[in-house]
């Protein structure tokens, strides 16, 4: 049998893909990150389906209830928030599932940085601002970085910086952040990105970490810096121009 991590999205019950809920609904067991994965959900699950809640399972545990589904006969729906490509912990679970020869299929999800940028009212690809979008974290207490990709390094690019897992130490952060983008560089945190219970905060590196502190947010949320965010003043992009020739297919 197969067990399909599904991106369940950013938060938002219906912000799931259709196959996503597809594959929950067909799957008689399912995994899922009680802290934050919405509860909605398990409501697309088969009547009777083994739920499965892994914040306190380490990845033994989780592993093990994965290869016993499919030694039993049952598809496994596996249930990660926004996109399980990033940041969600999936690449050691392969490898286990790899080694046990059990299938699996990766089904995407909407990431918390899109559904970031679509509460700010943003696109972070702006024609001759930013066209590059970095997606990084922080060590701190978590895995080290890998080596040249230090946020000095990243920062220096000027790209669009998305922050994940990193709310905690803005007030760290935002200084070092503006050696590189200036203390002027619009800046966001958006967190429980399409939840009811939203926050959002827009302001530049050299106050936002004061706004955070303000509304005493320290979870879940993402900190996305760069000119992209208050850009108004920008060349219409080529997709659309008159001047593009539209008889052969966009490059």
């Amino acid at each position: 049998m197969t067990v399909y991590f599904i991106g369940a999205g950013p938060g938002a019950a219906d912000l799931i893909t259709v196959r996503g809920r597809d594959r929950l609904a067909a799957a008689p067991v399912c995994l899922y990150a009680g802290s934050l994965v919405p509860v909605e959900l398990l409501a697309h699950c088969p009547a009777g389906a083994r739920l499965v809640d892994t914040a306190d399972l380490d990845l033994d545990q989780i592993i093990a209830e994965l290869v016993t589904a499919h030694r039993q006969g049952h598809d496994v729906a596996r249930l990660h928030s926004g996109d399980p490509s990033v940041f969600s912990a999936m690449a050691e679970q392969l490898r286990r599932l790899d080694a046990a020869g059990v299938p699996y299929e990766i089904v995407p999800g909407v990431p918390a940085f899109a559904a970031a940028a679509a509460s700010l009212g943003r696109e972070l690809t702006v024609p001759g601002v930013a066209q590059t979008v970095i997606l990084t974290r922080t060590a701190a207490r978590a895995t080290p970085m890998p080596p040249r990709e230090e946020l000095s390094t990243l920062a220096a690019s000027g790209a669009t910086l998305v922050l994940h897992l990193a709310v905690q130490r803005i007030a760290a952060l935002a200084p070092e952040l503006a050696e590189h983008y200036g203390a002027g560089c619009p800046a966001a945190v958006v967190a429980y990105a399409s939840r009811p219970d939203e926050r959002i905060l827009r302001g530049t590196l050299a106050d936002i970490a004061g706004q955070v502190a303000a509304a005493g947010i320290r979870r879940t949320a993402v900190i996305i810096v760069g000119p992209a965010l208050a850009a108004e003043t920008f060349p219409d992009s080529h997709l659309y121009s008159t001047t593009r020739d539209r008889h052969h297919p966009a490059i």
